[in-house]
């Protein structure tokens, strides 16, 4: 069989929930997302080695800012990085796409919005409802 695309997995209707096909089309999308994200980190790495120095003080602060910008977004992403390998473990353990907390099928829909979730949209409205009430 051909390869799915986005539009087969979110028209996919049927009772095959996480068949090869899908956990195929899964594993490709997280790797490739995977990829996109080392590709960012190296080019990060390599523009700040190409620091230049800077002798206005006004200049070198908008340098300064400018990577501690691009540092927070390398650090939300290798965190997001850490959340893709999981789910390729899980992928591999055969437990991709079922709810941590239940279950139950995350769904299909929710994993083409969150290729990385292990909460189904009513389980992470509950935790999420939780932490706002003891939040408080």
């Amino acid at each position: 069989m051909a390869k799915l695309t986005e539009q087969d997995i979110l028209k996919w209707e049927g009772d095959d929930y996480m068949n090869a096909d899908h956990l195929e089309f899964f594993k490709d999308l997280l790797l490739q997302m995977q990829q996109e994200l080392l590709n960012n980190a190296n080019a990060t790495a390599n523009h700040l080695q190409e620091q230049e120095a800077t002798p206005d003080p006004a200049d070198r602060a908008t340098l300064e800012e400018e990577y501690a910008l691009e540092l927070r977004t390398r650090d939300r992403e290798r965190k997001l990085l850490q959340k893709i390998q999981a789910s390729l473990r899980q992928i591999d353990d055969g437990s991709y796409g079922f709810c941590e907390d239940t279950g139950e099928p995350i769904g299909l829909r929710r994993l083409m919005a969150r290729p990385t979730a292990t909460l189904s949209v009513e389980a992470q409205e509950r935790r999420e409802r939780m932490k706002r009430q003891y939040a408080d």
